[in-house]
This record gives C-alpha cells, sequence and structure tokens, in this order.
C-alpha cells in the first residue's frame, strides 16, 4: 500500500530543508575578512620591467595608504606645476589647476631638514650616480665612506631611479627629491638624504616636471591631524618670493 503525505508536512519539510544552511552556519565561529591592498595601489606600485634597471613590485602591505600617490584638495597661493614639501607632514604636492594637487608620501633625512624656503629644478636624471657629501661620511662612515667616488645606478643605489636637482641663484643646494632603495622610510625622518618617495612615485612626478619649475620648501607646518585655527584657516600666507 502506498503512503502520501499531506501537503502541510510536505511544506514544513521543506521549509526546514531551506533553513538548515542557515542554522549551520549560525553554529559556525565567524572570522573576520581580512582586506588587503586595493588593486588600484597593487597596479600602481607594481612592477616596471621596462625600466633600464627593471623595477619590482613594491611591498605596500604595511604601508599607510595615506602616503599613496593620490590627487587631493590643495588650497595655496603657488601656482600650478609648484612643487611643495611639508616636511613636517611628509608631503609632497605638485600644484595642479582649480585647486587640486597630485599629493605623494615622503621620507625626509637630515638634508632634507636643513632647508627651507624656494629653489628651482636645475637638473633631471634617469637613473642617476649616487655621491655622499662630506657631511653624510662623516656621520655616517661605515655606511658611506666606501662610496667617497660615487655609486654607479641601479636598483640599490640610494637615489632610485630619478633624481630632481635643486638649484637656488643658479648654484646647486645638494638637496634632492629622489627614489629610494628602502620604502619603508616613506612617511619616516632617517638619519641622511634629503626628500625620498616610493621608487614609482618619483618616476611619475619626474614626468611631470620640467627643469626650471620652483620648488617650495615647508619645515613648519602644523601637523594635518590637528585642527587649524579659525583666524589660520581663513587666511593665506602670501606666496614667497622668486
Amino acid at each position: 500500500m502506498c503512503v502520501f503525505a499531506s501537503r502541510a508536512a510536505v511544506r514544513a519539510r521543506s521549509i526546514a530543508f531551506l533553513l538548515l544552511p542557515l542554522m549551520l552556519a549560525g553554529c559556525a565561529t565567524s572570522k573576520p575578512v581580512q582586506k588587503g591592498p586595493d588593486p588600484m595601489h597593487l597596479a600602481m606600485y607594481g612592477a616596471q620591467p621596462e625600466e633600464k634597471f627593471p623595477l619590482p613590485a613594491m611591498d605596500i602591505s604595511g604601508v599607510d595608504p595615506k602616503y599613496f600617490r593620490q590627487q587631493v584638495p590643495y588650497t595655496t597661493n603657488e601656482v600650478p606645476g609648484t612643487i611643495v614639501i611639508d616636511t613636517q607632514n611628509r608631503f609632497l604636492y605638485l600644484v595642479q589647476e582649480n585647486g587640486m594637487a597630485m599629493r605623494y608620501g615622503i621620507g625626509v633625512g637630515k638634508a632634507g631638514l636643513e632647508f627651507e624656503g624656494t629653489a628651482r629644478v636645475g637638473r633631471k636624471a634617469e637613473w642617476p650616480r649616487w655621491t655622499p657629501t662630506q657631511n653624510m661620511i662623516k656621520r655616517e662612515p661605515e655606511r658611506n665612506a666606501q662610496w667617497a667616488g660615487g655609486m654607479e645606478p641601479g636598483i640599490t643605489n640610494p637615489l632610485g631611479p630619478r633624481a630632481l636637482y635643486l638649484f637656488e641663484g643658479g648654484k646647486d643646494t645638494l638637496f634632492r627629491i629622489h627614489g629610494t632603495s628602502e620604502p619603508w622610510s616613506i612617511g619616516k625622518a632617517v638619519s641622511s638624504g634629503c626628500i625620498r618617495l616610493f621608487n614609482q612615485d618619483i618616476i611619475d612626478l619626474y614626468g611631470r616636471v620640467p627643469v626650471g619649475s620652483r620648488v617650495v620648501v615647508l619645515q613648519h607646518e602644523a601637523p594635518l591631524d590637528q585642527p587649524v585655527p579659525v583666524a589660520a584657516a581663513n587666511t593665506l600666507a602670501p606666496s614667497a618670493a622668486n
């Protein structure tokens, strides 16, 4: 003899079957989703095999995202094309039209904290040689004395793939904007060197900035994470003289 279930019983079994996955999920221990670097940033700081000395991808897993290259609103009296270096907050701004700027995270060395004022990009170089100054050799002889005659270009060269040489009154200031073989130093103040960017960022900046560009170096800006006094917020500082 065949037995036929009632419609109500069939419906009850169907609902229980549909709810089973949710009941099992409720018993499992939930794990937080691990969020990795943004794919856009991975591409931005990816390998550049076409370079004279092929650049590997940069490990950005431990980098604060605020130091990644990005376009931001920026209020200034400086004209578009000007480089503004905010050493206090570890940012370099390339002023653009319509109140915007391209912002790069930077690392600052002792030499980078000794120069303040205005200069011009007097020279540009791709894959430059590096020669430590006498002060750098004196400060860290065990590290720098061996390169007193200069270091050939390459991946381990402290200047990285590009360098901008700053001049004032037609004379070399010995102040440089360059790449780095130590990407961990971005956002920090290190013992020697000038203004360093991620290698991929200095390549980007190099392509945007012609020789003769104005550079303004600020040493005493207020930290960006502190509120700006109302009076200061409503007043723009006059542009420094050429």
